[in-house]
């Protein structure tokens, strides 16, 4: 069984601040090391399901360096290989090999989420909303729809409440989500010991790995329609001239439409970002 995690570190427990989650941060090395060992737990328990192949895509961006690379190598469960400091969705090489499912630790919800703690979509210097053939999606959605490209379900989901109920109104009530957290505010939450959490998420792992069909990968209708409102009217000019891109500096909206997911991101999506 191939499973790949996907990781992000604002719905870790303990993280409500921007202060640890970038890089030079004062608080970044704690959030790291919180981050990693969530995602251990979640390694723990795709192992305990049988997991034979586990791949842990380290999907955070802390910026610099540290883009994409925030896990702690020395903490890191061995069980697992993990990939570092590549672009954002661009690692497909296990789902083309064939994963048998996704488990996504750490996220959080899609921008202006009222109960989303560190609510964003991509970066909220740039996106301000983000529709897939109209749905309304934040990261969860566009990691999703890569899987499900590849014909890769989406089985866990771990991070704030809002997080997990944005998900399993996604992809469907089947899924496992284990809420380690609920937003008061955008930087405030009630929480879960990282402790305690760590147990769960282990347990939701196993869990969701005991019917890989529990909820079927999450493919957007062809032909597809990828939608961008960006926040500001002078960032309009980095789509200008892209192949398979029309702009509306009316709304600040950007439009991708292809036959495939997958072509209309790569239109809309930087390889180098």
């Amino acid at each position: 069984m191939k499973i790949l995690i996907m990781t992000d570190m604002e719905g870790v427990s303990g993280i409500v601040t921007w202060g640890r989650v970038g890089s030079g941060k004062p608080m970044y090395d704690e959030g790291r090391r919180l981050y990693t060992e969530e995602v251990n737990a979640a390694v723990r328990g795709a192992a305990r399901a049988g997991a034979t192949e586990i791949v842990v895509v380290d999907n955070h961006n802390a910026g610099g360096d540290n883009k994409g690379n925030s896990l702690l190598p020395e903490l890191i469960d061995p069980a697992c290989e993990w990939v570092a400091h590549h672009p954002w969705t661009r690692y497909t090489e296990l789902l083309e090999q064939g994963a048998d499912a996704c488990l996504m630790v750490g996220y959080h919800a899609r921008a202006h989420t009222p109960d989303g703690v560190l609510s964003h979509t991509i970066t909220s210097v740039k996106w301000r909303h983000l529709w897939i053939n109209g749905e309304l999606v934040g990261e969860i959605g566009v990691n999703a729809a890569l899987c499900g490209y590849f014909g890769c379900p989406v089985l866990l989901v771990t991070g704030d409440e809002a997080a997990c109920r944005e998900a399993r109104e996604l992809v469907g009530d089947g899924l496992t989500t284990v809420a380690v957290k609920r937003g008061l505010t955008r930087y405030s939450a009630r929480q879960i010991p990282p402790v305690r959490a760590r147990g769960m998420i282990e347990e939701g792992a196993w869990r969701a790995l005991q019917d890989l069909k529990a909820v079927p990968p999450w493919i957007p209708s062809s032909p597809v329609t990828i939608t961008a409102q960006i926040t500001m009217a002078e960032m309009m000019e980095d789509f200008r001239g892209r192949p398979g891109l029309e702009l509306d500096y009316g709304s600040l909206k950007v439009n991708s439409r292809a036959d495939t997911w997958l072509e209309a991101w790569d239109q809309l999506w930087d390889w180098s970002v």
